[in-house]
């Protein structure tokens, strides 16, 4: 057999793998409820089946947390924009201004300042922030759980996302509401005993230990509840995922 015979069956093998994967993955997606918002892309077969699986046997899994002997001595924390006026203007403010809104799907709509979130129910954890690109550092996080947010303001019975919004207009996710109930999910406002610094995403950031670090949106200032994610961007669930990334990104 020529080395083109054989290139072609092995060419013509994958195709048929790669096809019974995407099969399967949308088969167990579909049957479960759970195919991600990115599903058409390259890797949504493997996105989906993770997925999948997750929600499957891992629903209720937690991150691994550490003692605080292992907080890490200098956390790393990756390049930002350069922040606009109208931020500084609010860190001028000791962002006592700032706020997070929170509507679409919920009987409450409301918008929530930094000292009224500090006054409901607060968690901490000390957890492994872990990125893409290969670096992570363990920190303590400080902050209001999302899912007493979303107990606030009664979430109605057919929303199935919480997608949140950056002050960076670029910078924007969502997660399904088994991720946003987690109890580890958080709204973070603090870091290692202090307030949260403005270079790890103070004064507000998303906290999803369970998924990778470019889940853990710095600088919020709105949540939508929504049912859909089609009328957000392209319909992918986030900036990131837009980008070429997975949507879901569970570790």
């Amino acid at each position: 057999m020529s080395a083109l015979s054989r290139r072609s069956l092995l060419t013509a093998g994958l195709l048929a793998a790669g096809g019974s994967v995407a099969a399967a993955a949308a088969t167990l997606g579909r049957r479960l409820a759970v195919v991600p918002p990115d599903a058409g892309s390259l890797f949504g077969p493997g996105e989906t089946l993770t997925y999948a699986m997750h929600r499957l046997v891992g629903r209720d899994a937690k991150a691994r947390e550490f003692p605080r002997e292992m907080i890490s001595a200098k956390p790393f924390a990756n390049s930002v924009a350069a922040r606009d006026d109208e931020f500084l203007a609010h860190q001028a403010a000791g962002f006592t201004t700032w706020r997070l809104a929170v509507d679409g799907l919920v009987a409450r709509p409301t918008s929530l300042s930094l000292a009224e979130l500090r006054d409901m129910s607060v968690s901490r954890q000390i957890t492994e922030i872990s990125c893409e690109e290969g670096w992570s550092y363990i920190a303590e996080w400080i902050g209001t759980p999302l899912t007493a947010i979303l107990d606030a303001v009664e979430v109605k019975p057919h929303a199935r996302y919480v997608l949140y919004q950056s002050h960076d207009k670029n910078a924007w996710d969502s997660i399904d509401l088994d991720e946003a109930r987690h109890p580890q999910t958080l709204v973070a406002w603090g870091m290692n005993g202090g307030e949260l610094p403005v270079p790890f995403g103070g004064p507000l950031r998303m906290r999803v230990p369970r998924q990778l670090g470019y889940k853990s949106t710095k600088y919020i200032n709105r949540l939508v509840v929504t049912d859909s994610l089609d009328g957000f961007g392209t319909g992918k669930g986030s900036a990131d995922a837009e980008g070429g990334y997975s949507w879901y990104a569970g570790i």
